[in-house]
């Protein structure tokens, strides 16, 4: 393994291989990002740990999507049982992705509490889904400034855990390992990630626009809403199908001997 110093136009490459594999194999990767969605869901509805649960499981959850990436890319058709792919590779790895996903629920309630911090944690309940946003809370500076101090821990902490599961699944690094060289790799490469970052963010604007200009159209403005939800879930599922192909080109191909 190597690590590779990519140009800023292979961020387009990236999203074009995203959506071009995501159409080979359309229902079983799709179906294995709702089965993702719901496994967070469900875990995160857990009695007093939902919330550090789904923190916990979300690496591992990831990573089998990125497994079936490579299994559509490849021509195979992903069965669910891939979303176990982290749990199947023998018990130490699967203490390693468990130890991977507290450190990732530990930084994610630790950002988020900092964030508290600026508001009395207004921010944080609109997040967790605990309270409803008014127009009068998002324009408060203290919200704001909330807002902001998240996304500015949080970015770091994103970057950290951007390769760790496939780095920890494919190549046997150790959990804090794996948080580096993800680091090293996604700042060595910072252009590709901000083009990455920027196509999809084109993307989901032009997929809201159209949906918006059809509703309009069609004289059905609530046509825009029935439409624009699982519009954004298949976008969502291309997304996360193209991240595996961040890995691939950073590090190179997986070893062939490891699912």
């Amino acid at each position: 393994m190597k690590l590779n110093i990519l140009p800023a136009r292979t961020g387009i490459a990236w999203v074009k291989l995203g959506m071009r594999t995501f159409f080979k194999q359309p229902l079983a990767l799709a179906g294995l990002f709702f089965m993702f969605m719901a496994v967070m869901t469900v875990a995160s509805q857990v009695p007093l740990i939902g919330f550090v649960l789904a923190m916990t499981l979300l690496p591992a959850a990831t990573l089998g999507l990125m497994v079936a990436t490579r299994q559509a890319s490849d021509g195979r058709f992903p069965m669910p049982l891939v979303l176990l792919a982290a749990f199947r590779a023998g018990r130490q790895q699967a203490r390693a992705m468990l130890v991977l996903g507290a450190l990732y629920a530990v930084g994610f309630s630790v950002t988020l509490g900092l964030s508290a911090l600026a508001d009395g944690g207004d921010f944080a309940r609109v997040y967790l889904g605990g309270a409803t946003p008014t127009r009068e809370m998002m324009l408060e500076p203290s919200f704001q400034g909330a807002m902001w101090l998240f996304i500015g821990l949080h970015l770091p902490l994103s970057l950290m855990f951007w390769h760790a599961p496939a780095l920890l699944h494919w190549h046997g690094f150790p959990p804090i390992k794996s948080l580096f060289f993800s680091l090293l790799a996604c700042l060595r490469n910072f252009w590709a990630y901000v083009v990455f970052a920027l196509m999809w963010l084109a993307v989901l604007v032009l997929v809201v626009a159209g949906v918006s200009t059809l509703g309009g159209l069609l004289g059905q403005p609530s046509l825009v809403g029935d439409l624009l939800f699982p519009a954004l879930l298949l976008l969502a599922s291309m997304f996360f199908t193209s991240l595996y192909f961040t890995f691939e080109d950073t590090f190179g191909p997986p070893p062939t001997s490891v699912t």
